[in-house]
């Protein structure tokens, strides 16, 4: 099995360094539930979130600097990212160190975001690319749960986790759902877009209707550059 390490084949490349990486990651997450749930283990477990956080930002830079980018990639990274955030929250609300509804309503967004899924892919539309505030929730829900697990233990420094990491984790779950928001609006005006090239064009529009040159149409330029 050869690793491509160069341009290659393009966007539809599945054996690069970068998704070998996200793989791993991938692989990390029931062990990861295993030391939360199971021997306790919190200190190993944050670890091991830490090296999951460090792989995030290591194959995003091998796959700029390698020309590695990938479609396979696109989804491995962000599912990855969210599978160690449902993990994470699920070891806290098992444990009794947050409360339910905090798992409920990160739950809810990303379930929002999945049932639009087939809805954009009916109208020729992937998955939307990951926006910055999506970026940024999802770094301050990594940073806070960490110190979520270091509030349990009795003591100042316990004391100081529960603060900041809350702080981080109301902030995180904010941003999460203004990032939804805006995954709503631009998947909204990309429907609207694909909405108005269905139009009927020239003699189908009926006698008289102006005609539509769709190579002066933006809205056939910007589709056919989202093809």
């Amino acid at each position: 099995m050869a690793i491509s390490t160069s341009a290659g084949s393009g966007a539809d490349r599945i054996w690069t360094v970068p998704n070998l990486i996200s793989i791993v990651r991938l692989l990390g997450v029931p062990l990861f539930l295993w030391l939360v749930l199971g021997p306790q283990e919190d200190w190993w477990a944050l670890l091991l979130l830490a090296m999951a956080g460090v792989s995030d930002w290591l194959d995003g830079k091998i796959a700029r600097a390698w020309n590695q980018t990938s479609r396979l990639g696109t989804v491995l990274d962000p599912m990855a990212d969210r599978l160690y955030i449902f993990a994470a929250l699920l070891g806290l609300v098992v444990r009794d160190i947050v409360p339910w509804w905090l798992m409920a309503i990160l739950v809810l967004r990303d379930l929002l975001i999945i049932v639009a899924l087939p809805i954009l892919r009916h109208y020729g539309y992937g998955p939307l690319p990951v926006n910055f505030a999506g970026k940024a929730a999802t770094l301050c829900l990594l940073y806070s749960f960490p110190l979520l697990f270091v509030a349990a233990y009795d003591g100042i420094v316990g004391d100081v986790a529960q603060i900041v990491g809350w702080a981080f984790a109301i902030w995180g779950t904010a941003i999460y759902w203004w990032a939804g928001l805006l995954y709503t609006v631009q998947g909204l005006r990309l429907m609207r877009q694909s909405r108005g090239l269905d139009r009927p064009t020239g003699s189908e529009q009926g006698p008289g209707a102006p005609e539509v040159d769709s190579a002066d149409d933006p809205d056939v330029i910007e589709r056919g550059a989202q093809a």
